[in-house]
């Protein structure tokens, strides 16, 4: 047997504590691993754990417009929160918008990834033109879209008046029935380029023989996408839905910037709601209420969805 001592000697590493952990012992040639992620741990640390516990605190407290904390009232904010009928009317909403924003941009990505992956002259241009929207904020994208549907000057109703569909200014903005629809299709068109961009790198990362074997076994195309391109993308897909899911159900600029929740909250959904409970009628503690309630809504999501997803052992 050789020693410590000896092996040291001889250039190898000395046989370590078996009481320490796997991340506590010293690399072959460098510091434990623990201490190689160490800053960002305490990066994460001071972006996520830090700003969460501030607003559960917030949820749990008596807080002043001004942010003062009162004291403690435990899950009175909660209560106040769960008794709005405002609330339940922006969860609905909250649904309606992820859903249909997520599946909507899931459903028109697909094709638009497998045209852009396709050889034709001016794809490079085309593809240009797709990540366009991806480069305005969010904000700079609604007010486009607020004048768009502008009803005196906008685009839209010039657009219709023209073509014959319209004989008067049609009021997109001021109607509930017809609001919420428009945010919903704005928030589609800025979420296209990202899920096209995800779903390109799958494409991408396809081999082509299975493709040339299929043709040469006479499979056609709606074939070969429904048994090679969907099963082969379908991870693909998971990350498009989950990354989108959490995204749109935080978005807040589009509804905003458009119409602020109205006309009359008929467009609020959570996260705008929190934000005008918050900062226009001065009451921080149920905002922060419904901010934490938010998260739990997104990570059972989350959870739930992964676990469907997860291939049978």
């Amino acid at each position: 047997m050789v020693s410590a001592g000896q092996a040291s000697e001889q250039g190898q590493p000395a046989a370590l504590p078996r009481i320490l952990p796997p991340f506590l012992r010293p690399a072959r040639h460098g510091l434990p691993p623990l201490l190689l992620v160490l800053p960002s741990l305490l990066l994460a640390t001071a972006i996520v754990v830090y700003p969460f516990f501030v607003i559960v605190r917030l949820s749990l407290s008596n807080v002043s417009p001004f942010g003062q904390l009162r004291g403690f009232v435990g899950w009175a904010n909660y209560a106040a929160v769960l008794a709005d009928p405002i609330f339940y009317g922006a969860l609905w909403r909250t649904l309606i918008w992820t859903a249909a924003v997520v599946g909507g941009t899931v459903l028109i990505s697909m094709p638009v990834a497998l045209v852009l992956q396709q050889e034709f002259y001016g794809r490079a241009i085309a593809r240009i033109v797709i990540m366009l929207p991806w480069a305005l904020s969010l904000a700079m994208a609604a007010i486009l879209w607020e004048w768009s549907f502008n009803a005196d000057y906008g685009m839209i109703n010039g657009v219709l008046r023209n073509l014959g569909l319209s004989s008067g200014a049609i009021h997109w903005m001021a109607r509930a029935d017809t609001a919420f629809p428009v945010e919903i299709g704005v928030g589609i068109l800025v979420s296209i380029p990202f899920t096209a961009t995800i779903f390109q790198g799958g494409l991408s990362s396809m081999p082509t023989e299975i493709y040339e074997a299929a043709r040469v076994d006479g499979a056609s195309g709606v074939q070969q996408f429904r048994y090679l391109t969907l099963p082969l993308l379908k991870p693909f897909i998971q990350i498009a839905i989950v990354l989108n899911v959490i995204y749109v159900f935080n978005s807040f600029p589009i509804i905003w910037v458009m119409t602020h929740g109205g006309p009359d909250n008929s467009t609020h959904i959570l996260v705008t709601y929190a934000y005008e409970l918050a900062f226009g009628l001065g009451r921080p503690g149920p905002a922060a209420a419904i901010s934490v309630l938010m998260l739990a809504i997104v990570l059972a999501f989350t959870m739930v969805y992964l676990h469907l997803q997860r291939e049978p052992t």
